[in-house]
C-alpha cells in the first residue's frame, strides 16, 4: 500500500490544487456537507452504497479482450473495462446514484446538476426516479443540439432541464449560481472530480469502484488508460491503482479538439475556476478557452485538482488526442469488435491503439461510455 498517498488534507488541498474558494455562505454549507459525509462514512454509508448500487447495474463490470483489434496489428493487447454496459451506458451512474443516496440521506428533495454529453444528466435523472427525488438539469443548447437522444430521455424521467448558453461550462456556472440561491433546500450533484471540496473526493469515492474491481481480477496490465474531461472516470480508475503502490503506468488522455495548442498541459495555468485550484486552460486575455472538440462529455477546460497534483507528482501521464484521432479509434471499434464507443472514451481508445500497434504491451481502457448518442 502506498501510505504516502494520502490526499486531500482536512482543508480539502491535493497539495497546492483544490480547496474551497466560494462565497462565505457557501464554505458554510460546503463544511456542513463535509462533516455530515464524514460522519456517514463512519457509520457504513460507502458499504451502503456498494450493495445498493448492485441492484440497479452490472457491478462489477466486466473485462473484455478486444480480440479482432489484437488480431489486426498482432503486437501487444488491448482490453476494455466495460462501463459503458452500465445502466444508463456509463460510468456516471456510480456517482450520480451514490450522491443522489447521500442527498436523501441528508434530507434534501430536490436534486440539480450539470451535463455536457447528457450522460451525467441521464444517470442523475434515472436516479432522483429511483430514490423518489426531484430533479433539475442545466445543460447548453449546444449540447441539446448535439445529444438529442440523451436530451429526450432525460425529458421522459420527468427531469426539469434548465437550457443554458454553449456548453458544459456554461451549465455548471448556471448550475452554481442556482445552487447558491437555492442552498437550503436543493443539493448540486457535482458530476466531475472538480469543484470545491469536499466534491473531489466524494466523486473518487464513488467512482473508485472502477479501479478496484479491475484490482480484484488479480490480472497485470502494463497501462491502464482513460479519458479525462474533470477526470472522475480517470480517478475512478486510477485511485486504487496508486493506493496500491502498483508499478502499472497510468494514462490519462484529454480532448483537444483540432490541434494540440487545445490542451491544458501545453501551456500548464494554474487559476481558480469553480471553487478550486487547478490548472485551466486560457486563451490570451486570461479567460477560459473552448477545445471545439466532438466530445461533449470533455469539453471542460480545466481538469479536477486531484489530476493537477497526480501530474505535478508525476504519478499518472497526461497525453491528448485531435477529433481526427478520436474519429479513427471511435470507427474502428465499431467496425472491429461490434462495439460503439462513446467519443469521450474514443480519446482514450485512439492513444491505446498507439501503444498496442508498436509494443508487446497489455493495455486496459476504461470504455466510459456507449456511443449511441454520437452517430
Amino acid at each position: 500500500m502506498n501510505k504516502h498517498y494520502n490526499v486531500p488534507n482536512n482543508k480539502g488541498f491535493f497539495g497546492k490544487f483544490g480547496g474551497r474558494f466560494v462565497p462565505e455562505l457557501l464554505k458554510i454549507k460546503l463544511k456542513k456537507l463535509e462533516r455530515h459525509y464524514n460522519k456517514l462514512l463512519k457509520h457504513g454509508f460507502q458499504k451502503y452504497f456498494y450493495n445498493e448500487i448492485k441492484q440497479i447495474t452490472t457491478r462489477p463490470t466486466i473485462i473484455s479482450e478486444a480480440k479482432n483489434i489484437n488480431n489486426k496489428f498482432k503486437k501487444g493487447k488491448l482490453y476494455f473495462k466495460r462501463e459503458d454496459l452500465n445502466f444508463t451506458g456509463s460510468h456516471k451512474i456510480n456517482n450520480a446514484f451514490g450522491q443522489a443516496l447521500l442527498a436523501k440521506e441528508l434530507g434534501y428533495k430536490t436534486v440539480i446538476a450539470e451535463t455536457g454529453a447528457g450522460q451525467h444528466g441521464l444517470a442523475v435523472a434515472t436516479a432522483s426516479r429511483i430514490l423518489g427525488l426531484q430533479c433539475e438539469i442545466f445543460m447548453g443548447r449546444k449540447d441539446i443540439q448535439a445529444q438529442k437522444e440523451n436530451y429526450k430521455k432525460i425529458k421522459k424521467l420527468g427531469a426539469k432541464i434548465i437550457k443554458t448558453n454553449h456548453g458544459l461550462e456554461e451549465a455548471v456556472n448556471s448550475a452554481i449560481k442556482h445552487w447558491t440561491t437555492n442552498i437550503n433546500t436543493k443539493y448540486y450533484l457535482l458530476g466531475s472530480a472538480v469543484g470545491p471540496h469536499p466534491y473531489p473526493l466524494i466523486v473518487r469515492n464513488f467512482q473508485k469502484i472502477i479501479g478496484q474491481e479491475c484490482l480484484k481480477t488479480h490480472t497485470h496490465f502494463n497501462t491502464i488508460i482513460a479519458c479525462i474531461g474533470g477526470g472522475s472516470n480517470a480517478i475512478g480508475l486510477f485511485f486504487k491503482y496508486i493506493k496500491h503502490n502498483n508499478n502499472t503506468q497510468k494514462l490519462a488522455v484529454e480532448a483537444c479538439g483540432k490541434n494540440k495548442h487545445n490542451s491544458i498541459f501545453r501551456n500548464p495555468k494554474i487559476s481558480i475556476l469553480h471553487g478550486c485550484r487547478t490548472y485551466v486552460l486560457t486563451n490570451s486575455h486570461g479567460g477560459t478557452k473552448n477545445k471545439h472538440t466532438i466530445s461533449s462529455g470533455l469539453n471542460y477546460p480545466a481538469i479536477g485538482p486531484e489530476h493537477a497534483y497526480l501530474h505535478n507528482k508525476k504519478l499518472v501521464k497526461y497525453s491528448s488526442a485531435t477529433n481526427k484521432e478520436a474519429l479513427q479509434a471511435f470507427k474502428l471499434t465499431i467496425q472491429t469488435e461490434g462495439i460503439i464507443p462513446s467519443y469521450e472514451s474514443s480519446h482514450a481508445i485512439s492513444k491505446a491503439i498507439k501503444i498496442i500497434k508498436t509494443t508487446n504491451k497489455k493495455v486496459l481502457v476504461n470504455l466510459s461510455g456507449n456511443g449511441s448518442k454520437d452517430i
